[in-house]
């Protein structure tokens, strides 16, 4: 569980299911790759599903927009050597001509078309995402890449879930975000580190999908439940009026971080703008009180 504040584009990446991260792992341990090789991808044997919710207006890329949405946008460029990958967008079953298209944007072969692209981003208002990736990360395949991709804007207080296999970036905002406990990230551009193209495109889901929102459930005035599909983690945003009592579950070990205002947990400690605390299972049920917001962290599903 963390805070993001995110100045520049972080890398655009995916992450491996269960299965493709155990044999990953398995397989770089047996030949014999250290942990901390800056070229190993795999540095556990789990799966890494994560979501962030927007603390201010807060915007990425998640999952690929269809290919005829695509093929649409990279026409009003107007560059010949973008007939090609247009075609296939086109004329191709979608996954298959987003496998084939990502992989052409990735080659070191498309490097000129990639700078001619880069060129011709600014001029079109509806792209100023891409301009502005072109901008921070010149030269990098990734923004081409990231031309693929749905562009994202969350709301305070909307979430964004990512599952495995979708190809994802944070542009900008600060965001409260909450993860399973893995390193397992695989990269494909707007980074200088280590991208593993081959292992990438077996990971990849190539189905286009538009961007996992989780609804927050409110059952009680106050108190935002985040529930995604994971049993790692969830999330809850609580709006402390002063007048209003919480209570947190009893059994879990959890994270609170006081956002604004002050939070006090039972009797003590006071959370005051940016302080947290850890709740230990072992502690029965904790009464929150106070006035401000606070987030809470625990798990989804979990048992002593």
């Amino acid at each position: 569980f963390k805070v993001l504040a995110i100045e520049r584009p972080l890398s655009l990446q995916v992450h491996p299911t269960t299965a493709q991260a155990q044999a990953g792992y398995a397989g770089e341990t047996a030949r014999g790759i250290p942990l901390d090789d800056p070229t190993r991808t795999y540095k556990d044997a789990s799966h890494k599903p994560e979501m962030v919710c927007a603390i201010t207006p807060f915007h990425g890329l998640c999952g690929f927009r269809s290919p005829t949405a695509t093929a649409g946008l990279l026409d009003r460029l107007g560059l010949p050597g973008l007939r090609p990958w247009i075609h296939t967008l086109r004329t191709e079953p979608p996954a298959q001509a987003l496998r084939t298209v990502f992989a052409a944007m990735l080659d070191d072969a498309a490097g000129p078309l990639r700078a001619q692209i880069e060129q011709a981003l600014p001029g079109h208002d509806d792209l100023s995402p891409y301009a502005a990736l072109a901008r921070a990360c010149p030269g990098d395949p990734g923004v081409t890449a990231a031309l693929l991709l749905n562009h994202v804007t969350l709301r305070p207080g909307q979430a964004l879930y990512l599952g495995a296999g979708v190809p994802h970036a944070y542009l900008g905002g600060l965001g409260a975000e909450i993860m399973a406990n893995s390193d397992n990230v695989l990269r494909c551009g707007l980074t200088s580190k280590h991208v593993d193209v081959p292992e990438l495109m077996r990971v990849v889901d190539f189905a286009p999908s538009g961007p996992h929102l989780v609804r927050p459930e409110q059952d009680t005035p106050g108190e935002h439940r985040y529930r995604p599909p994971a049993p790692e983690f969830a999330l809850t945003r609580y709006e402390l009026t002063g007048g209003t009592t919480h209570s947190l579950p009893g059994g879990l070990p959890q994270i609170v971080l006081c956002l604004e205002g002050e939070a006090l947990l039972g009797d003590g400690p006071a959370l005051r703008p940016g302080q947290s605390a850890f709740v230990p299972a072992a502690v029965p049920l904790v009464r929150v009180s106070g006035k401000g917001v606070l987030y809470h962290a625990q798990p989804s599903a979990f048992t002593l």
